[in-house]
């Protein structure tokens, strides 16, 4: 709704400026009821944010007729690496939370803002530029009707949820298993969730000249294959080298399933802009919040090798489901209009 009413690029850009204040208040919170709801309130900012970036970069990417916004996604793992070592050296120097964290907002506040002359002037289009454009009747799209519309939104959030529950366990258990269950040491341990993060930036690097050549069912395909059998073979003959390649092996086979949700999403006829974008983002933060805590169950009742058997099962979904993606289409490429 805000994306339609203000535009993708205003809501991404003020959303980011007030997700850097909650971020802001929240370091400063006195008392931990203050820190819960002002983290709360973080929390719905940012995912405001995550919808409206993604609705501008996806128009951006029709406007250009070829796959980016996997390189999108990919800078978003540098921020996450970026974020992660300015907060490391802000506490190896002593810093106080409150300055870090005022520092933090002024500088990418003043990039979010710097940025907003060069985003799309123009109000959101009533229908993405592809829909607009008339089909031969060859490759007319079938009509699915309102059962078969939300039958496919359903797969595609359980696409970009198994995407999730694949990075977000891997994050939160890899280094645990590998003490634990492997008894590596820390420091190895650490190797899991690097080897998952790092090959998830390269796969991201790699997608949108993938999804332009193979299309986007093919890749989420092969990156459910490579799921289910990197991880799938780490767990069932245990060793510390499989199990990092293991990981590094979720991570590149998920690179492009969120991406590849939203854009399918966002293209679904009948729904009207940013809803398909906005129904897929709410459950995949779903998917973030409850992966961890699901393999930790599986983990209490048995083990934890039992638990990240989550892992490969997401990737069986995929493939599974990945029939609902995009096949491969002939594009040419062009220019962006920036007016």
């Amino acid at each position: 709704m805000l994306v339609r009413r203000f535009r993708s690029s205003r809501v991404a850009v003020i959303a980011t400026l007030l997700t850097a204040v909650g971020i802001l208040l929240a370091g400063v919170a006195p008392v931990w009821a203050a820190l819960a709801g002002m983290l709360l309130l973080t929390g719905a900012l940012d995912s405001i944010t995550d919808v409206a970036q993604n609705s501008h970069g996806l128009r951006v990417q029709r406007l250009y007729k070829r796959s980016i916004i996997n390189s999108f996604h990919a800078v978003w793992s540098i921020g996450v690496v970026i974020g992660g070592a300015l907060g490391a050296a802000a506490a190896g120097l002593g810093m106080p939370l409150g300055v870090h964290l005022s520092i933090s907002a002024v500088v990418f506040s003043a990039m979010a803002v710097g940025c907003y002359r060069f985003l799309l002037a123009r109000p959101e289009p009533a229908e993405p530029v592809e829909r607009e454009l008339p089909a031969a009747p060859a490759e007319a799209a079938p009509s699915r009707g309102f059962a078969g519309k939300y039958a496919v939104l359903a797969a595609l959030i359980l696409i970009a949820a198994s995407a999730a529950l694949v990075e977000d366990a891997g994050s939160s258990w890899s280094a645990v298993y590998l003490t634990g269950s492997l008894e590596t040491t820390a420091f190895i341990a650490g190797f899991g969730f690097i080897a998952l993060q790092g090959m998830q930036f390269i796969g991201r690097l790699l997608g949108d000249r993938m999804v332009d050549r193979f299309g986007e069912r093919t890749v989420a395909r092969a990156g459910g294959i490579i799921v289910l059998l990197g991880m799938g073979t780490a767990l069932a003959f245990p060793t510390l080298p499989g199990t990092i390649i293991g990981f590094g092996c979720a991570g590149l086979g998920v690179a492009t399933l969120i991406p590849a949700a939203m854009h399918a999403a966002d293209e679904l006829p009948g729904l009207k802009p940013g809803s398909g974008l906005t129904i897929v983002s709410w459950p995949l933060r779903l998917g973030f919040l409850l992966s961890a805590p699901l393999v930790g169950v599986i983990a209490d009742l048995s083990s934890l090798r039992y638990g990240l058997l989550a892992v490969p099962a997401a990737g069986l979904l995929v493939l599974l489901l990945a029939p609902v993606l995009k096949q491969r289409k002939a594009a040419t490429p062009g220019r962006a209009e920036i007016g």
